[in-house]
């Protein structure tokens, strides 16, 4: 990989923070393209399969597809939609419906298009806090989500802006949730179960049967978080992968959320949270109306919202179709296998989920000699960008049509970063906790 040896910026605007300001005199376009195009050249290469998540890369054709979409919108509000923008509201409507039949939803759902998982999220835990609160005659009660120790941080950061409590219980030695640990924190405060579909860290499902079971006998809400395996997962199901029941199909699912932004291959930010019932959807909605302009109605969280990013993911959607997304969980699922076997045949380190569940791995030292991240600081060092779990420590990543290309290539490059490692007998004390 190229790294730039120097800032490609004149002198005067290195110090961004202190000296950049709004040029008295704009720069030419060709210019801010050229300093764009050489700003790029220190990024990771996510075409080339260097990146472990952050992008979701299937090839050119899809990529140029997501622009032009794009482009065609780039100027639109979606807050407009169905008023000054129909074309918006059509195009959202597709998007849902595409996705409530993706993911078995009954007749009647409801359903919201969104900026990404963490909206999506906020979007059900402040749904789920609003109707408990109608429900339970509490204007202002506080409750609690239980949930796996595994569950992504959005969880938590919707909890902590909504005034909601998160209890998180220890995963078992699968790396799932506990369903007999979540049934004993649950109290007279719970009000939703929140599992994953997979988790993040290891790439496993939670036992969503067993827990749409419990969410029936207690009457509580529950989520799945297919955030990330939403538009991957049902297409390696089909492929034969075993790929547990975690949608609708689960009876006690009440909400579901899947980023259309990661392997549905859409620009981002586009992601839909999908309600059982519409019915459901009048706590999801906010509405103000005391001010002099009028009422203010919005759906989410957001209030002006990217027109392109619709626009793209209808494109993506519809042009991709069935077929493509076979095509694209064929060489996902293919790409991590082969990388969890060639990782698994290095003596110094083994994978943990080794299950064909889901397109994340995670691999720790099977040496106790051996420091797996200054394994992953060398990875970085030859281009290599990777995550790092911190319990177990370990290097996690995701994987995407992009990998499937260059796995040979990175499976050499890691058994020459655990034999450099060794050899210098390095340990690396520094740990950046970022995981996303």
């Amino acid at each position: 990989m190229s790294k730039l040896t120097t800032d490609p910026r004149p002198s005067h605007e290195k110090n961004a923070e202190i000296t950049m300001a709004i040029p008295e005199k704009g720069i030419a376009r060709d210019a801010i393209l050229s300093e764009l195009r050489a700003l790029k050249q220190d990024d990771f290469d996510w075409r080339g399969g260097r990146l472990p998540s952050y992008t979701y890369y299937l090839d050119e054709k899809t990529l140029d597809l997501q622009r032009d979409a794009y482009g065609e919108y780039i100027s639109e509000n979606a807050l407009g939609a169905g008023r000054a923008f129909k074309s918006l509201e059509i195009m959202t409507n597709d998007i849902k419906a595409m996705s409530k039949s993706l993911f078995h939803a009954p007749a009647g759902a409801g359903a919201s298009f969104t900026s990404g998982g963490t909206e999506s999220v906020f979007m059900a835990v402040k749904t789920a806090r609003d109707r408990a609160r109608y429900e339970r005659g509490e204007p202002h009660g506080r409750y609690r989500i239980v949930s796996c120790v595994t569950a992504h941080p959005c969880l938590d950061k919707a909890a902590q802006l909504l005034d909601v409590d998160v209890i998180r219980t220890p995963h078992d030695t699968e790396f799932r949730a506990d369903a007999d640990l979540m049934r004993a924190a649950i109290d007279e405060r719970t009000i939703m179960l929140y599992v994953s579909a997979p988790n993040f860290p290891f790439g496993t499902f939670d036992p969503i049967s067993k827990i749409g079971a419990l969410a029936e006998e207690t009457m509580l809400w529950l989520h799945v978080d297919a955030c990330w395996g939403g538009f991957l997962s049902p297409f390696a199901e089909r492929l034969g992968y075993p790929v547990p029941l975690w949608d609708f199909r689960v009876p006690g699912v009440t909400s579901l959320s899947a980023d259309i932004h990661k392997f549905g291959y859409a620009a981002k930010g586009a992601s839909i949270i999908i309600y059982r019932s519409s019915e459901i959807q009048q706590f999801e909605t906010f509405s103000f109306s005391g001010w002099p302009r009028g009422t203010y109605v919005t759906p989410t969280f957001l209030g002006t919202k990217a027109g392109g990013a619709v626009a793209a993911a209808w494109a993506v959607m519809r042009n991709l179709g069935m077929e493509g997304y076979l095509r694209a969980a064929r060489e996902t699922m293919e790409a991590t296998t082969k990388l969890v076997a060639g990782l698994n045949a290095i003596p110094e380190i083994k994978c943990l989920t080794p299950n064909g569940e889901s397109n994340l791995v995670t691999f720790v030292a099977n040496d106790p000699a051996l420091d797996i991240y200054a394994v992953a600081d060398r990875l970085e060092a030859k281009g290599w960008f990777r995550g790092r779990m911190r319990d177990p420590k370990g290097i996690q990543q995701g994987v995407n049509p992009a990998h499937l290309p260059v796995v040979q290539d990175y499976l050499k490059a890691v058994r020459e970063a655990v034999a450099f490692v060794k050899a210098e007998a390095i340990r690396d004390t520094a740990y950046d906790e970022r995981s996303y």
